[in-house]
């Protein structure tokens, strides 16, 4: 089997987890634990562009509750 993430034709989603991380996967593979999904299946470029608008501050919640980074 190839990557999915080398695929220009696939369909992605863009999931987030509790920590307001964010990550690009692929939409025939099942969401993980912990995971929601925050971007429906589409192309990768449209993926890609809500990850940058939307995960602009890379540090997990519940350090910048910390007061850390």
């Amino acid at each position: 089997m190839s990557n999915p993430f080398d695929d220009k034709n696939a369909s992605f989603l863009v999931l987030v987890n509790h920590e307001g991380q964010h990550s690009l996967w692929p939409a025939f593979i099942a969401v993980p634990a912990g995971w929601q999904v925050a971007l429906a299946a589409t192309d990768r470029a449209a993926c890609d562009a809500f990850i940058e608008a939307n995960w602009v501050d890379m540090r997990p919640r519940s350090l910048v509750a910390a007061g850390g980074g």
